[in-house]
């Protein structure tokens, strides 16, 4: 589902909540579940264990002109339900742009996943100018969900 500030779209993958969360908050698979092909590899970041922790990512992109980094910085966690975090360029605070994961256990093998990229939060006026949300589509959203089953359930 996609309006004018947010895409949502969902998936049941066939592995328990605790198999999903351990991909999810590991940012060294992220290259894996990316759908929009702008992850390169992780600079630094240990295993997403609480609010407010920082991984560096190394991206790529003709949006911001080749090579660069984002700090996604932990926004949400809940144990084997929910992890979020809102990106920003390497060394700075937050823009206002979040993804989100929530996972609804369907049995002990089986688990919903809702992937939320959000940036209804984002207000400076030159990034708006610059950056045309969305910078990622839906159907890479869906395509990080199909890389996220394939790896969970290995």
């Amino acid at each position: 589902m996609t309006d004018n500030q947010k895409i949502t779209v969902t998936r049941t993958i066939e592995a328990p909540a605790q198999s999903v969360f351990n991909v999810l908050t590991n940012p060294a698979e992220h290259v894996k579940l990316d759908g929009s092909g702008f992850i390169r590899s992780v600079d630094h970041g240990d295993r997403i264990q609480k609010v407010g922790q920082v991984f560096t990512m190394n991206m790529e992109g003709e949006h911001m002109g080749g090579e660069y980094q984002t700090d996604n910085h932990v926004t949400g966690y809940v144990d084997d339900k929910l992890v979020a975090w809102q990106t920003a360029p390497a060394g700075t605070e937050p823009k206002g742009w979040e993804w989100m994961y929530e996972l609804d256990a369907k049995g002990p093998n089986e688990t919903e996943v809702t992937l939320t990229y959000d940036w209804s939060k984002v207000t400076d006026k030159e990034l708006l100018k610059k950056v045309h949300f969305p910078l990622v589509q839906e159907h890479a959203l869906e395509e990080s969900l199909q890389k996220l089953s394939e790896l969970a359930a290995s």
